[in-house]
């Protein structure tokens, strides 16, 4: 009992012993349960016999040798636990699984690679290194960030990926910060070597682009993908994801990635699609991201049967020493939370760091869950080529300056046991610098092709240079009557809670009728109208399915039975149960919102959405919308038509309730606010030109052709909606069913066909030129029906609304056309939010130059309505914004002048 005691203690605590810093640095307290005393055992037991025929210690029970002696299972004890790799299982519940890595772990002998294998992780071990001096010799001065003390991440990612394949995966989505990508680049993905050497001689712009080039990243930002041939003869995708400097801010975009890759490749099982994020020590510690990635690993409608993770620790994170940078012994202990096994390995043994990987391989597909592979190194120099590590760590440079190299190390074990000579390794050496010095001559004349900046699945899709024609976005009548009819119907026997089943009786009268359709219905029309059509739609975040203002109910709950219903998923035969997809998140923003955009890159064909419980919580998620949504088309090339709704309106809720920051997001849009661009109606190109768009809809239609937009044309932009709060059951907030329609006539329809209303116009019957017209109030969102109920109260028929559903990009042609039909008024905005927010700053340029354009006025008559600068968003005291509301609404529609 005594000696299965100590087995255990090195189970639980072996890894504390382990030889894991190569710079023999490291001062860890060894726990005193691994000391042989604290058992009853001294030396002088060392020779006495035990009888391994035990579960507990089969493991190490060779065929012949059942009886070991105390000193040979002490011996093995530190082999399997204590050598290069440090095992850390045993916080993991599930005892099968910990059996199975024991299993692994606790073998008869220790595991040994053959010289086949060795000279195949020589020859990695050998490019990996070589590429790193390479770059070092010919652009000293070069920022790159490289992998030198890491160097043995190569052969063992690239041994993993063989493993990986040999076990069923056929597509690897790689996510990783700046630290080796370059190595990993050129070969993990085999992007050509010459390219990257261009890339760092400057480059130029490829031959055949002569259109959008967008602005660029640096090269260690940059992603690609390769079909790469693996050691056991398949081949394997694999995809490097483009990332911004925001360390840890892609986790999760890989893993939305992958998960719709399993979507779109009908890989239930989840183990043909594989997502591996390379980490840092201290951004893994100390980045909230990795633990809501994490944390989604197991969800039903975000899990992908597991991410392995990497970890490539340099023991110190840019200038920070690990006890100032993390509260745990290890960088990777939030892991833990998930039970996922963490295998601590001592980057400076090559072959222990092959071996980690490939069982991080093999425990992904059998177990189809998270692991993690810490993979202890160092680093050479500093942040970067160019820093100084010694400013703040000069007793590790002092080491590492002495340090032999990982290869140098290999080098000499090989030459030690015998199995290969040093002709073999030079063979090895010289042939690496042959190719490398060949791709440098060869990169001095390359000429990129066109940028690979659509996948496969995005071909045919249009770039911002070419035209693209607008699209009708309405739908047969019949069409709409029928799946109207199946996503307000229940089952017979289904017993939803008696509210919601009032809710779906007035939809079903609402399709019937034709009329009085509020906006959930529009939403639900939507959807069902693009599944039906062959689209993939997935919504997602905390609360969707029945919505944060329980207006949505997409997913019903038997009150006796507690089953669910979504109508959603039964509008065709045999539909796929994840063609429509609504779910609950984790309260997670900036780890959710990451997950949607991945997903939404891999296929243009699918609508994806992401809803905030209220916008003011959206700025959770800042990075993703700064460095990926905003931006990604600019700096990568990569479209998106991810749509982002974020409830936003003043309703008296207060300072956290009210606002989604939209003056934030109109300032990261990229359109010139003093040249008016090509307005044709046809194509439109100003849409395509500009990095996303931004609506603030007020009718449950426009609503419905606005998403229905997304994916009727040849590109993709990312959609930005203020949704609303008050309007979602608003008496006036309706449309009838004939403004979903295309039949000419109706009144959804006009001049183009029934599309999506950028300006709604004034809903008096005005003619094209209305001179006694006095004033033209200009607004957007929930506010028109307060400004129309006040006009209508004190009878003000001098005064015209209208609204302006799409701010960015801004629809000059549509305003222009007002300001034509109203050339007496005097123009005012209109807004809820305070003067330093909404879109007040936004639209007063660009109003401006429409005005300019038809030699109207200076910008100073352009009248402001709205509260004054605030730093807060609202006040907090309803009876006060009750006040504000209706002193602003009386200002803009009454007939005392505005100054």
């Amino acid at each position: 009992m005594r000696l299965l005691l100590l087995v255990r203690a090195y189970q639980v605590n072996g890894h504390m012993k382990a030889k894991l810093d190569p710079l023999g640095l490291e001062q860890r307290e060894i726990p005193e349960d691994l000391d042989l005393a604290l058992y009853g055992f001294t030396e002088a037991d060392l020779d006495r016999e035990f009888f391994l025929g035990v579960w507990q210690m089969s493991g190490f029970m060779s065929e012949n040798r059942p009886v070991q002696t105390l000193r040979s299972i002490l011996t093995r004890l530190q082999q399997a636990y204590c050598g290069s790799i440090g095992f850390e299982y045993m916080h993991i519940a599930d005892r099968d699984k910990c059996n199975w890595l024991r299993e692994k772990i606790e073998t008869p002998t220790p595991w040994r690679y053959n010289r086949e294998r060795r000279e195949v992780i020589l020859d990695r071990l050998a490019w990996s290194t070589q590429f790193e001096n390479f770059l070092a010799t010919k652009w000293t001065t070069a920022k790159r960030f490289g992998l030198e003390g890491g160097e043995s991440l190569i052969p063992g990612m690239k041994e993993m990926f063989d493993r990986a394949a040999d076990l069923g995966v056929e597509s690897i989505v790689i996510g990783m910060s700046h630290r080796g990508r370059l190595n990993v680049l050129g070969n993990v993905v085999r992007k050509p070597l010459r390219q990257i050497f261009s890339e760092f001689s400057g480059g130029i712009r490829p031959v055949d682009e002569v259109g959008y080039t967008g602005t660029g990243d640096v090269k260690y930002h940059l992603g690609t993908s390769y079909d790469r041939p693996t050691r056991g003869g398949k081949k394997i995708h694999l995809s490097l994801v483009a990332n911004p400097s925001h360390l840890e801010a892609a986790d999760s975009v890989v893993v939305g990635k992958t998960r719709a890759k399993q979507y779109y490749s009908k890989d239930l099982d989840r183990t043909k699609n594989l997502g591996i994020l390379i980490h840092g020590d201290g951004s893994f510690a100390g980045q909230g991201v990795v633990y809501e990635t994490l944390h989604l690993s197991a969800l039903p409608n975000y899990t992908t049967g597991g991410t392995i993770h990497i970890v490539v620790n340099n023991q110190v994170a840019f200038t920070t020493d690990p006890r100032a940078g993390r509260s745990s012994q290890y960088c990777t202990d939030v892991a833990k939370a998930l039970s996922a096994p963490i295998f601590h390995v001592n980057g400076d043994d090559v072959e222990a760091v092959v071996h980690a990987c490939e069982l991080a391989a093999e425990w992904r597909q059998t177990f189809h869950s998270d692991v993690v592979v810490d993979l202890v190194c160092y680093r050479r120099f500093g942040h970067n080529e160019i820093d100084e590590p010694s400013f703040t760590q000069p007793k590790m440079y002092k080491v590492i300056k002495n340090h032999p190299s990982t290869l140098q190390i290999y080098h000499k074990k090989l030459l030690e046991c015998g199995e290969i000579s040093q002709q073999d390794i030079d063979r090895i050496q010289e042939k690496v610098n042959t190719i490398l010095n060949e791709e440098f001559v060869a990169s001095k004349d390359y000429l990129s092709k066109k940028r690979d900046w659509l996948s496969t699945n995005w071909a045919g899709f249009k770039s911002p240079e070419q035209i693209s024609r607008v699209r009708n976005t309405g739908v047969k009548p019949e069409i709409l009557k029928t799946v109207g009819k199946a996503i307000s119907s229940l089952p017979e026997n289904f017993k939803p809670h008696r509210a919601v089943k009032k809710v779906y009786e007035q939809r079903a009268q609402m399709i019937e009728t034709g009329e009085g359709i509020d906006w959930a219905l529009a939403e639900a029309l939507a959807f069902a109208t693009l599944v039906v059509e062959g689209n993939h739609v997935r919504l997602s975040g905390q609360d969707v399915e029945r919505g944060t203002f329980s207006h949505r109910h997409s997913v019903l709950h038997d009150q006796e039975t507690g089953e669910e219903y979504c109508p959603l998923d039964h509008l065709v035969m045999n539909q796929d149960p994840e063609m429509f997809t609504v779910s609950n998140s984790s309260l997670s923003e900036f780890g959710v919102l990451g997950f949607e955009l991945g997903y939404s890159m891999e296929s243009p064909n699918s609508l994806v959405l992401w809803e905030a419980q209220f916008g003011d919580f959206a700025n959770g998620a800042q990075v993703i919308f700064d460095q990926f949504i905003s931006s990604g088309e600019a700096k990568w090339l990569r479209q998106t038509g991810l749509v982002v709704l974020l409830p936003h309106g003043y309703d008296g809720q207060g300072p956290e309730h009210s606002s989604a920051r939209l003056e934030r997001y109109l300032q990261m849009s990229d359109d010139n606010p003093y040249v008016i661009p090509d307005m044709e109606p046809t194509l439109r190109k100003q849409i395509q030109e500009c990095n996303w768009q931004i609506v603030n809809a007020t009718t449950p239609a426009n609503y419905f052709h606005v998403l229905r937009r997304q994916l009727h044309r040849d590109f993709r932009k990312p959609l930005i909606v203020m949704a609303p709060k008050n309007l979602l059951r608003h008496k006036d907030c309706k449309s009838n069913l004939s403004e979903f329609d295309d039949v000419q006539g109706h009144p959804g329809f006009d001049k183009q066909g029934t599309r999506f209303k950028r300006l709604i116009k004034d809903q008096n019957d005005h003619s094209d030129l209305e001179e006694g017209i006095r004033r033209l109030v200009l607004c957007s969102g929930k506010v028109y029906y307060e400004l129309d109920d006040e006009r209508k109260k004190v009878g003000a028929s001098d005064v015209a609304i209208c609204r302006v559903e799409q701010l960015c990009p801004f629809p000059y042609d549509l305003i222009q056309r007002e300001l034509k039909r109203y050339p007496n008024a005097e123009i005012v905005w209109c807004q809820e939010e305070a003067m330093n927010m909404g879109a007040y700053s936004y639209i007063t340029p660009r109003l401006w130059t429409a005005m300019r354009s038809l030699g109207r006025g200076d910008m100073e008559d352009i009248k402001y309505v709205g509260r004054g600068p605030s730093a807060a968003t609202a006040t907090g005291f309803y009876t006060f914004h009750v006040k504000e509301q209706a002193e602003l609404v009386h200002k803009a529609i009454g007939k005392e002048s505005i100054s």
